[in-house]
């Protein structure tokens, strides 16, 4: 871009040193018409020089303010899933069934206590002897619903799986297993690609948005929690945008 701007500058420089050369060598005749046309194309180089700085903030601008949106919603989902795992052992396979599972679901309060009880069998094989054993009891204090745990009264969760300013677009999702030492260990992912949010803006910047490798920035072509490939429910998303642990 840097570049872009030096050459269109050097142009406007050089069509403004034409103008001087027009007025001194030019013929009084000719004049007037070969320095507006000179002026109305430095007009269009200034302009052409404004918006290639201009359009990639203005850019940035809405890129950033509808990454933050659609990330907000990506965490509740991924709160929603981790609470699904917790009480079912699995993450829900679809919008519907993680709602539903909301709306109804409760944790169970439980509390870890240790005691210390007779072991009959070793009390026996030490003739009458009192043995006793460690043991931990886990007793159930109550329950608490899960939307009021992770909602308390709001409702936004009935509409997590719509994309933010784009009515009748959902972030896409699904959910599985991967087998890791013989062992099945539940995964999720939701997504939204970065073509979608920005389908309105200048494709050469969203192109280039697509390519982004940095610390700072959301890495590759689409905002991202979770994995199907990976044991991981983080996002893909710097912390400026949010927690994405």
């Amino acid at each position: 871009m840097l570049n872009i701007i030096l050459a269109v500058v050097a142009v406007i420089v050089v069509t403004i040193g034409l103008v001087w050369l027009v007025d001194k060598f030019v013929p009084s005749k000719l004049k007037p018409v070969l320095i507006l046309a000179l002026w109305v194309l430095i007009g269009f180089l200034g302009y052409q020089t404004f918006m290639s700085v201009y359009k990639p903030i203005q850019f940035n601008k809405i890129k950033e303010k509808r990454y933050a949106a659609v990330i907000e919603r990506l965490i509740d989902i991924r709160d929603a899933q981790l609470a699904h795992r917790e009480v079912t052992g699995v993450f829900a396979p679809n919008f519907e069934n993680l709602v539903k599972f909301i709306d109804t679901a409760q944790y169970t309060i439980t509390q870890r206590r240790d005691s210390t009880v007779i072991d009959e069998e070793l009390t026996k094989r030490y003739g009458g002897v009192e043995t006793t054993k460690e043991i931990t009891i886990i007793d159930t204090l109550g329950h608490v619903s899960v939307k009021d745990s992770l909602f308390k009264t709001s409702t936004r969760y009935k509409t997590m799986m719509n994309i933010p300013g784009f009515e009748g677009k959902k972030f896409e999702m699904q959910a599985g297993t991967l087998d890791q030492d013989d062992v099945k260990i539940p995964v999720f992912e939701a997504s939204v690609k970065k073509a979608v949010l920005l389908e309105d803006q200048d494709q050469d910047l969203v192109a280039q948005e697509n390519e982004v490798v940095s610390v700072d920035g959301v890495n590759g072509d689409a905002i991202i929690v979770g994995s199907m490939t990976e044991v991981k429910t983080n996002g893909n998303w710097p912390k400026t945008y949010g927690d994405s642990e």
